[in-house]
């Protein structure tokens, strides 16, 4: 395992981070708390220390059995929770980006994890209704009172995270420091904006759904679909030809779907800008999909999977890089200039 500086803050947090989405089986699925406490071990042992929470994960079992598995090593630990979704549906209050909610929230957080602090406050969600320079002061105090250490932002907006940025650096407010958004071989829609728009703002992004809830590895046939939230994918010829193309090559390369899948996401045009989150419900699979450290794809494979789950850009970025658009604007003088 390899360490990184998370954006531009002076964090170090390992190149893989776990996300425990799967602590606790109270929504039907996930893993007990015997089992979420061989997957940290597991982790830890490995040399990972990026850990990755929500208040609402499993209705709150995530963080509670976090903090439990957590005690005598917080310090080792770069812990990162959320905070956005409800914990009162019928309280208009209940939920939602402001300042009222995140500060319930972060200390109902607080109790559950056993610590005074969290390393990396994460909006969870864009709500569309709150002020952002609302959510900017609010964070900000948080840091200023100790309980936040860094803050973040996640499945929001590429336009609301660049004017956060430009809001925070103005006004001397903790600025964002990373973004999380679904990204993988079949998921790619980030690659049109917000990655870009990460790149420049030096924000790495968390990329979670990495193989698709399993999708990606043809865990599901064209009768069962898949799990909900990812969609049913059984009409989708280009899920199907990216499941047989990622089959393919970890025939070819030794690995399983699932490390194709990783290492895809590593190879070296994505790993300085995107960190991983791994999700697994059993301790041998995160140990499995851990291997990927040690693994790279040969260039042609990527370039296979490239080829194969690509998508359009569409405006702007198609029209901007085309052929007679640069030589409207440069003339013949674009391949002379150095950028």
């Amino acid at each position: 395992m390899r360490y990184r500086i998370l954006g531009n803050s002076g964090l170090r947090v390992s190149e893989l981070c776990l996300g425990t989405m799967t602590f606790g089986d109270d929504w039907g699925w996930g893993a007990p708390p015997a089992e979420c406490a061989a997957m940290l071990d597991v982790f830890l042992e490995n040399g990972g220390n990026f850990v990755d929470t929500a208040s609402n994960y499993t209705d709150g079992s995530s963080e509670r059995i976090l903090g439990e598995l957590l005690q005598g090593r917080r310090d080792e630990v770069v812990l990162a929770t959320k905070y956005t979704m409800t914990s009162r549906p019928g309280d208009p209050n209940g939920g939602g980006n402001h300042r009222k909610n995140l500060v319930q929230s972060l200390e109902q957080s607080l109790r559950r994890l056993r610590t005074d602090r969290v390393d990396l406050l994460w909006l969870h969600i864009w709500d569309g209704t709150t002020p952002v320079e609302e959510v900017l002061r609010a964070l900000d105090d948080m840091v200023r009172a100790g309980k936040v250490l860094h803050a973040g932002m996640s499945d929001t907006p590429s336009w609301v995270v660049a004017r956060a940025c430009a809001i925070a650096e103005l006004r001397g407010w903790t600025r964002p420091c990373a973004v999380q958004a679904p990204y993988s071989l079949s998921s790619r829609d980030v690659e049109r904006e917000l990655l870009p728009m990460a790149q420049a703002h030096n924000l790495p992004v968390l990329a979670w759904a990495v193989i698709g809830g399993g999708v990606i590895t043809g865990k599901y046939t064209a009768t069962d679909g898949g799990p909900r939230r990812y969609g049913d994918l059984t009409p989708r010829e280009r899920t199907r030809r990216i499941v047989a193309e990622v089959q393919a090559v970890a025939g070819e390369c030794g690995m399983t779907p699932a490390q194709v899948a990783l290492a895809w996401m590593r190879a070296p045009q994505r790993r300085p800008h995107v960190i991983p989150l791994l999700g697994a419900r059993t301790a041998a699979q995160l140990r499995e999909n851990l291997r990927v450290v040690d693994l790279d794809l040969p260039a042609e494979a990527v370039e296979r999977l490239d080829g194969v789950g690509a998508i359009e850009h569409g405006f702007p970025r198609d029209f901007l890089a085309d052929e007679e658009m640069v030589g409207l604007v440069f003339g013949s003088t674009r391949r002379l200039l150095e950028v």
